[in-house]
């Protein structure tokens, strides 16, 4: 069986309005991103708009991750510093349930040694992705095709100096006694023995200091799958050229693992950010293919094998200015699968 979804959405945003409370204090911040989209599903929206059935077709205002911030250091040694950051997604612009909702919130220290944090933040695996994700934080976002984008709370990280300046070494654990993982067709509790990533970066995400940006992650049981991932971008004048490559399974038994990948490309004309990218995934972990709605339902808890989903998405951004961007973009997903 075929399901189609085709989705418009045209957005402003305010970004990265920040201020230093005191010159040595902690810093304020935020982000405010909302979008008129068009869907004839409703399968790739944010998950808490307003009115939203999936299944059927309408216009929305869309609330793409605004949030609000606060972040800052203190030095309380030589090459020691105490580092700490809270984050709040904001949900009362379009969306329903709570108006605060919990995002990347940690305390830790930076050291001559790394830097380590304890509490809620990406995993490194899903940090992985730099900045080769062309539609982030829209409903186009990668994470509607792949697996292992996690947010993960009761948490360590640690992040490495960078060796020779390019090479970076990262790693998640998470406390599983703080998780129960359940097998999505069984119901029952799964057994794990970890929950953790890893991850190693070449060069500059933001592609300044280097020209091109390199990771391999590896992801275990986060999320309910083992997974890993190649992800390259480089900066050639005004293209940027990315791709992503993953191989997920999930942790319940007799899984079989597949893979995803996409590719896309950015070119600077002028100011104007004109984006081009194809994805296809042959393992069902992305949000497209778990809320897509078969026979009256959605798939996350459906057997199936031979699953097959496309991608095509076209757009463009402009900023405004320092704080302001303009962006627009049409994105085009078409699956199928076999059901037991």
């Amino acid at each position: 069986m075929k399901k189609t979804l085709i989705s418009a959405s045209v957005a402003t945003v305010l970004a990265a309005a920040s201020f230093g409370a005191l010159a040595d204090g902690p810093t304020l911040y935020g982000r405010l991103d909302l979008a008129i989209t068009n869907s004839d599903q409703g399968a790739t929206l944010q998950s808490g708009t307003n009115g939203v059935e999936v299944g059927e077709s309408g216009t929305y205002i869309e609330n793409n991750f605004s949030n609000l911030g606060v972040k800052g250091s203190e030095k309380i040694s030589d090459g020691v510093d105490i580092i700490y950051q809270m984050e709040f997604q904001v949900e009362n612009t379009s969306g329903t349930g709570d108006t605060f909702k919990a995002r990347n919130t940690y305390l830790g220290a930076k050291t001559n040694f790394g830097t380590f944090l304890a509490g809620r933040n990406d995993t490194v695996f899903k940090q992985a992705e730099g900045g080769v994700d062309a539609f982030g934080n829209t409903n186009a976002d990668i994470d509607r095709l792949v697996g292992g984008q996690v947010r993960s709370g009761d948490g360590v990280w640690y992040y490495s100096p960078k060796i020779a300046d390019l090479i970076t070494l990262n790693a998640t654990y998470l406390m599983e006694d703080n998780y129960a993982t359940f097998d999505p067709v069984t119901g029952k509790e799964i057994d794990k023995d970890s929950m953790y990533a890893l991850s190693a970066t070449l060069g500059d995400k933001k592609l300044k200091a280097q020209n091109y940006y390199a990771a391999i992650a590896y992801n275990k049981a986060i999320g309910g799958i083992d997974a890993y991932r190649a992800v390259g971008q480089v900066k050639l004048g005004d293209f940027k050229i990315g791709g992503l490559f993953q191989n997920s399974e999930s942790i319940a038994a007799n899984s079989d693992d597949n893979n995803t990948y996409f590719v896309n490309v950015v070119y600077n004309l002028n100011g104007v950010n004109l984006k081009l990218q194809y994805g296809y995934d042959e393992a069902g972990f992305g949000n497209y293919f778990k809320n897509v709605p078969v026979d009256n339902t959605n798939t996350v808890n459906k057997p199936k094998n031979d699953v097959e989903v496309t991608n095509i998405t076209v757009g463009a951004d402009y900023r405004v200015a320092k704080s302001t961007l303009v962006y627009g973009h049409y994105a085009h997903y078409e699956g199928e699968f076999k059901d037991s």
